[in-house]
C-alpha cells in the first residue's frame, strides 16, 4: 500500500529542479537524486541539496512504470527512474549545471511549465 504524503509532511520534501523527483532532504543526502546526480552532486551535501531542490513545487505524480506512461512522457519524466514527481516545480538549476547541460548537448527546460511545446 502507497502513502500519500500528508499536507504538513509535504512541506519536509523536496523536489530536484532538474528532474523533478520529489524526495525527503535524508534521501537526496543519503542517496543523492536517482536521476541526475552525475550533474546535481546532491549525496552528502546538505549546501547542494539547498541549491539544486526546493520545496516550492505543485502537485505529486506516482510514476510507477515510466516508459508505458503517458502522463510520464507529458511531464518529460519516461526515461527517469519510478517514484514520486512534482507536477511543476518553482526555480531553475543553479548556472553552473545549466552551463554544464550545454556543454553536452542538452537544451534545460525548467520544470515550472513556462515552456510547454
Amino acid at each position: 500500500m502507497s502513502v500519500i504524503p500528508s499536507q504538513a509532511k509535504s512541506k519536509q520534501l523536496r523536489a530536484c529542479l532538474l528532474c523533478s523527483i520529489v524526495q525527503h532532504p535524508m534521501d537526496f543526502r543519503k542517496n543523492g537524486c536517482p536521476n541526475c546526480e552525475e550533474l546535481m552532486q546532491m549525496k552528502g551535501s546538505p549546501d547542494r541539496i539547498n541549491i539544486c531542490t526546493t520545496t516550492y513545487f505543485d502537485g505529486i505524480i506516482a510514476v510507477i512504470d515510466p516508459e508505458s506512461s503517458w502522463v510520464a512522457r507529458w511531464q518529460r519524466t519516461s526515461k527517469y527512474v519510478r517514484g514520486m514527481y512534482a507536477v511543476r516545480v518553482k526555480g531553475r538549476v543553479p548556472e553552473d549545471i545549466e552551463t554544464e547541460l550545454e556543454n553536452r548537448g542538452i537544451k534545460y527546460r525548467p520544470r515550472d511549465q513556462t515552456d510547454q511545446d
